[in-house]
């Protein structure tokens, strides 16, 4: 499984990298990206990976940003400090909502409830 993380937060990021790789070594994550400017360029040049987990709030504004400037088909894990974007996360491709600070547990159920997903569609 291919896996592009967005988050702005050095700390988050690593954490998040580490409890997928602890969860699941066989995951590459294929980009770290800290900006709507960097994803959009990222995603407008590179395919499409897997799954997504996406901070909201960026650096240079919210991450929905990315999803309106590209053409993203991958479901999206949102990891964020705010209750308040549930409905618009939803409307883009989420199939998680995790609020900071997260937990190892937290991760491994979205990558289950993924797993679950795409072998549910794949039928």
């Amino acid at each position: 499984m291919k896996v592009v993380i967005i988050e702005d937060e050095a700390l988050a990021a690593e954490t998040l990298c580490d409890y997928i790789k602890a969860i699941d070594p066989g995951i590459v994550i294929e980009a770290l990206l800290s900006s709507v400017s960097e994803s959009v360029s990222y995603f407008n040049s590179n395919s499409t990976p897997d799954l997504i987990f996406s901070d909201i709030h960026l650096g240079d504004g919210h991450s929905f940003n990315i999803y309106k400037e590209t053409k993203i088909a991958a479901p999206i894990v949102f990891c964020t400090a705010f209750n308040e974007y549930a409905l618009e996360a939803f409307k883009n491709n989420g199939i998680d909502y995790i609020l900071k600070p997260f937990e190892k547990k937290d991760i491994q159920e979205a990558l289950d409830r993924y797993k679950q997903l795409k072998s549910n569609f794949s039928k």
